[in-house]
């Protein structure tokens, strides 16, 4: 069965497929570099790379856009703040980015695009909607879509603008959620203000004429799907729409997918709460990233996921009873032949971890397919039931599901002394490893009482140490090692 896909245009899970050839063309709307990509932002990340890595496991091609927003109010007030230009402010944040996506395993798109480097074909796209009668110039320079123009306005968000004041118009390009009045196209310069010439003056591109030009020119006028999370709906996708289909009269993207907030310990997200961390915040503190990147999953995309220190640890005995599995069933030395409860449990896990994925990306059936899998083979194993030929199918069941999930490597421990690395660089290491999960600290105090026992005082004198790096303080008593945070 081919894929079946919410699509937030029509409200309806579809079959979705390329409409021309075998390659998908998608838009997957990427990051903001005015800071680091917390865990949020990486759920639709990850989201979109399940997306794209099964797709390919079914064998499409793929022709993969996602843009980096170089250029909006934010970076431009701290690039002023800092006192550099917007290209020295957001380089360190677009590599930070990058490596964390290296950190969580996720592909390259095939093309990675900068707004600023297409801020020229932004302004030719506003002088040619200007031209339709769609946007018009203000007194101070600045260009504003019209949306009385474009009756099909709220399509995608469901949302009816039909009371809505005609003329009114918004500057704010920060995200604004709920104001639907003719939106900014291109902002002239305030007083010391970053801006670019262009052919239609001075100024700077709005927010949402971005990803129209951007996915418009690597993918054509109409293509097959577009991605984000579930806060771009309104207005940054609806205007997208607008913009495009009011140019060419074409169709824009035939599908959307769009990815729902995470909560943390059943909060919203925020810095006033405490509850709000990047992803180096937790490779910092110790949590791996496959263990990261598995929670991420462990929920559908459509659904809301609460992200708990607890998950987190869950997560990392998920991943290692996995990599456990593989390598007892790469070991072990077992009679020839098979066993038909064997076969029957690999090929049944390899029917309904397809089956979950076709379903709306349904991740949690897919993994618990295979979970199921792994407790039955370890079973007939633990019964000495298992035979050679065995081996082999639930393996190929393992390196089917890590093509799409990619936690089966055991590369956590060069990930997290990089980021610990570049903590030390920053100076956060003290900060950050101060709230160092529960589970981990335990385990390198058991690691020191190991290293004593077997007169190791080397090792055991550095365990200290990286524990009180990490803001943990011991004390030996008679009736063993207790331990409270600085």
């Amino acid at each position: 069965m081919p894929l079946h896909l919410y699509n937030t245009l029509s409200g309806k899970v579809e079959e979705f497929a390329p409409s021309q050839d075998n390659t998908v063309r998608m838009y997957a709307c990427g990051p903001t570099v005015y800071d680091y990509g917390h865990i949020g932002n990486f759920r639709t990340f990850v989201a979109v790379d399940i997306l794209r890595r099964f797709l390919r496991q079914s064998g499409h091609k793929l022709q993969h856009v996602m843009n980096i927003t170089d250029v909006d109010d934010k970076i431009i007030r701290n690039a002023a703040r800092d006192k550099k230009t917007v290209q020295e402010y957001t380089r360190k944040y677009e590599e930070a980015f990058l490596e964390d996506m290296g950190s969580l395993n996720l592909e390259r798109p095939e093309r990675l695009v900068r707004a600023t480097e297409h801020i020229p074909a932004m302004a030719e796209f506003i002088a040619a909607l200007e031209k339709k009668g769609f946007a018009y110039r203000t007194e101070d320079g600045s260009y504003y879509f019209r949306i009385a123009m474009f009756p099909e306005y709220g399509k995608l968000s469901k949302k009816d603008f039909g009371g809505m004041e005609t003329g009114a118009r918004v500057d704010v390009d920060e995200y604004e959620k709920d104001n639907a009045r003719d939106f900014a196209l291109w902002k002239s310069p305030k007083e010391g203000e970053a801006f670019w010439e262009s052919s239609i003056g001075p100024g700077r591109p709005g927010w949402h004429i971005e990803c129209s030009v951007m996915s418009m020119k690597y993918l054509g006028d109409s293509f097959d799907l577009h991605a984000g999370g579930e806060d771009l709906t309104f207005p940054h996708h609806e205007n997208e729409i607008a913009q495009s289909e009011a140019l060419t009269g074409k169709i824009f993207s035939r599908h959307w997918m769009h990815v729902r907030f995470l909560l943390v310990e059943g909060e919203k997200m925020s810095k006033s709460a405490g509850n709000f961390f990047t992803l180096r915040d937790l490779l910092v503190k110790g949590h791996k990233p496959s263990s990261i990147r598995f929670l991420l999953t462990s929920v559908p995309y459509r659904k809301q996921l609460n992200f708990t220190m607890a998950g987190l640890e869950q997560a990392a005995k998920s991943v290692e009873r996995l990599r456990t599995f593989a390598a007892r069933m790469r070991m072990m030395r077992l009679p020839a032949g098979t066993n038909p409860a064997a076969q029957e449990a690999a090929a049944k896990a390899r029917r309904e971890m397809r089956a979950g994925m076709e379903d709306d990306l349904n991740t949690a059936y897919a993994s618990a397919a295979v979970f199921d899998m792994v407790r039955e083979m370890n079973t007939l194993a633990d019964h000495g039931e298992l035979r050679e030929g065995d081996k082999a199918p639930s393996l190929e069941v393992l390196e089917l599901f890590d093509e799409i999930f990619a936690v089966m490597k055991d590369d956590d421990a060069d990930k997290m002394k990089a980021a610990m690395e570049w903590a030390r660089e920053h100076g956060l290491v003290g900060e950050a490893a101060k709230t160092i999960s529960d589970e981990e600290v335990n385990r390198l105090i058991e690691e020191r009482n190991a290293a004593k026992k077997a007169r190791d005082f080397a090792r055991s004198d550095a365990l200290r140490k990286q524990l009180a790096d990490g803001g943990i303080v011991l004390e030996d008593t008679k009736d063993g090692t207790r331990w409270k945070r600085k």
